[in-house]
């Protein structure tokens, strides 16, 4: 709909949309035919620095979370990171684990991966 006017009967190409989304993107396309990209409102180094901003101010350092819980739960309601897209967490989370000061532990699911913070 963001792209097509019916009263119109017009269409924007999927060249214009690439080229519309490439302006706001950068590297971030999730398939290699750029129909999915992420729009991104903080670099993912910047969503890293957000998430050991929420584990301090908090309290919790050498605590462990839930990926779901950072994403949803009581703790992160009223921040950026409450409601944030799974893929973006995941990254932010990554960069921290290399940083180490944080380890991932693979759940049974994607709903119970585990972050354990050593900040």
């Amino acid at each position: 709909p963001l792209f097509s006017n019916p009263v119109i009967e017009r269409t924007l190409s999927h060249e214009a949309r690439e080229a519309f989304f490439s302006a706001l993107v950068s590297e971030e396309w999730l398939d290699k035919g750029h129909r999915k990209c992420l729009i991104l409102w903080h670099r993912i180094q910047d969503w890293a620095g957000i998430i050991l901003n929420f584990v301090k101010d908090n309290g919790f350092e050498d605590s462990v979370m839930t990926v779901e819980e950072i994403r949803s739960g009581i703790e992160s309601r009223g921040t950026e990171l409450h409601g944030i897209d799974r893929t973006i967490l995941m990254r932010a989370l990554k960069i921290l684990e290399q940083k180490g000061k944080l380890a991932i532990f693979k759940g049974t699911s994607a709903d119970d991966e585990g972050v354990k913070f050593s900040v």
